[in-house]
């Protein structure tokens, strides 16, 4: 898919949410702004990027300072703060966006973070205002974050994906521009690396020594090396987390057991750390030989590297020394697996790089969801989603067991514009998509763990299988059938629905409430619930939308009601918060709900 093919789909994808929610009688606008960067920092959540975002929206002149935000992520050690402005145009054709244009919005969330670390936005912002509760917890938290990024979102083409870091109340501010063409990379064509270049005799002042062996037929050559420490910072000083995004997963946090022990090497035994350590696994797209001094083989120079697993080791270098500059990195040698990516055919090769990620990591877990997809259960659910179709005998929902696994089928089905529409629009619409993810927060939802849900798709994914382990630790999940899948469905179907009824209601923690009401009503009236019939009309009836919407008002103010000054999106993930909310007072059905038996 070219770039301006995908600038269409996007588009496209936006208008239709913004559709979806004006459709909803009495709900606030949806900005187009709020809704875009809704859309992207789910994405940028969903392969590892960010943290569990919120969206949230502030415009508006405070003092003399311009100030704009569209939503954060907080990590759960809140030592990590991602902040996104949108800069949404609505463009049909590919249309640059000025350096100074995209430089303007990072400087207005800046002013933003400024403010709230400086105390003095929580002051001057109602309290009403959801940028109030967000502006406390920076505040609060602000001394102990360790990273903090700012993402400049837009659909337009920037020539700059990022700007000089800036220094805010004694932290460093990151600012990265997530324009339609990395954007591009992440969701078509599944390749997110950066054109980065790394030329080892510059930074190391030679080539790496290195063992390299070409590959024959195996689509890929091998080079195994050592980095030096101080190499590996700099590195990832100047590119930062743009080296990880084809790795699972971003950087956590010092605080963690492996990345706390990586420190301890660092400070007491740097002479040991390659003795210690795993080491670190690049992919790249171009490797450049020459011979070190004493006539080896040498690596000069790689385009196109990315970290794919040991990025925890990188950022933990990063920060160890930046926050203890007495660390003698110069004693610190990392061993490094050179994968030199040589396959014409990107699916094989993202293929490639996905099960490199998977199988190579060895400290931190990679994403318990990637681990899960060969658990029979997953592979079930796949059989199931492509052998059972809805009523109309012609369209199918698709099971994503394996990220990225919907694309694939798109590309290898969709061999004529003709197909891929027919795919697209009949057979398995994006719509009818359900990842491994999202089947466990609908699931989650509907066994009343709405507080489970609100840790973000990671966490509660880990809950949703830890709820099937047996004494030996191992995850025994029954086998679904024909029936047990359109179930599934149907609860999917709901969840969704609800989702698009909530969201133009509330200007933030629309995500929390949508959880908690799908949760109520499982609660209150899930024994009597007609499955059956939602798979049959692939829907919910107008009056079920009646009392779900009633039930999303109540359901918000409980949550406000009972926060007490906390974040909703903390105060969710409480036992006492799904407790509060059961013992609300909600509006009974008005008549007849034909889903009620």
């Amino acid at each position: 898919m070219e770039l301006p093919e995908f600038l269409a789909q996007t588009q496209a994808q936006v208008r239709s949410e913004i559709s979806d929610r004006e459709g909803t009688p009495g709900g606030a606008y949806p900005y187009p702004e709020s809704v875009f960067a809704e859309v992207v920092m789910n994405h940028m959540a969903d392969v590892g990027m960010t943290f569990d975002p919120q969206v949230c929206h502030l415009q508006a002149r405070v003092g003399n300072a311009n100030l704009k935000l569209s939503g954060y992520a907080i990590s759960e050690d809140a030592d990590q703060l991602d902040l996104f402005v949108s800069l949404y145009d609505g463009v049909d054709a590919v249309t640059p966006v000025s350096d100074g244009d995209t430089k303007n919005a990072a400087e207005q969330c800046l002013r933003f973070l400024a403010r709230c670390a400086d105390g003095k936005l929580a002051r001057q912002i109602d309290e009403s205002n959801d940028a109030h509760a967000l502006a406390v917890t920076i505040e609060g938290c602000y001394a102990n974050l360790e990273q903090i990024r700012i993402y400049v979102l837009t659909d337009r083409l920037a020539k700059s994906k990022n700007f000089k870091a800036r220094e805010v109340s004694g932290r460093t501010v990151k600012l990265e521009v997530m324009d339609i063409e990395r954007l591009h990379r992440h969701w078509s064509e599944g390749k997110p690396r950066d054109e980065l270049v790394v030329n080892f005799e510059e930074i190391c002042g030679g080539p790496l020594p290195c063992v390299y062996v070409p590959g024959d037929a195996t689509g890929y050559d091998c080079a195994l090396t050592l980095i030096p420490g101080e190499a590996l910072r700099f590195v990832y000083e100047k590119f930062g987390p743009r080296l990880l995004e084809a790795n699972v997963r971003s950087f956590l946090s010092t605080t963690g057991k492996v990345n706390r022990g990586i420190r301890d090497t660092l400070k007491e035994d740097p002479e040991r750390f390659m003795a210690f350590n795993n080491g670190v696994v690049l992919v790249a797209d171009e490797a450049h030989l020459g011979r070190t001094l004493d006539g080896g083989p040498g690596l000069r120079w790689l385009k196109g590297m990315q970290i794919v697993n040991g990025g925890q080791t990188t950022a933990s270098i990063y920060f160890t020394k930046k926050r203890s500059p007495e660390v003698d990195l110069g004693r610190v040698r990392v061993p490094a697996k050179v994968i030199v990516l040589r396959s014409q055919d990107p699916i094989a090769e993202e293929a490639l790089i996905a099960d490199i990620s998977r199988c190579a990591n060895s400290q931190n877990s990679v994403k318990q969801s990637d681990l899960s997809a060969n658990k029979p259960f997953h592979i079930e659910l796949e059989k199931l989603s492509q052998t059972t179709y809805c009523p109309d005998g012609v369209g199918r929902w698709f099971y994503e067991r394996a990220a990225g696994s919907y694309n694939t089928m798109l590309a290898r089905e969709g061999s004529t514009p003709a197909k891929l529409r027919h795919l697209k629009v009949v057979v398995c619409p994006p719509a009818r998509k359900i990842t491994k993810t999202e089947l466990a927060k609908y699931l989650n939802a509907w066994d009343e763990r709405p507080d489970a849900v609100s840790f973000g798709s990671q966490k509660n994914f880990e809950r949703f299988m830890a709820s099937f382990r047996e004494d030996d630790g191992d995850a025994v999940l029954p086998l679904p059938d024909a029936t047990a899948f359109k179930v599934m469905v149907a609860k999917a179907i709901v969840f969704k629905r609800t989702q698009i009824l909530v969201r133009p209601l509330f200007p933030a923690f629309q995500a929390n409430v949508a959880t908690y009401v799908v949760s109520l009503l499982a609660h209150r009236l899930g024994r009597r619930f007609d499955f059956g019939r939602v798979w049959a009309q692939q829907d919910i009836s107008p009056a079920l939308r009646v009392l779900l919407e009633r039930w999303a008002g109540e359901v918000h103010e409980v949550l406000h009601g009972t926060a007490g000054g906390r974040m909703i999106s903390e105060w969710a993930k409480k036992p006492e918060c799904w407790e509060a909310v059961k013992a609300g007072r909600y509006s009974e059905p008005r008549g007849a709900i034909p889903e009620i038996r």
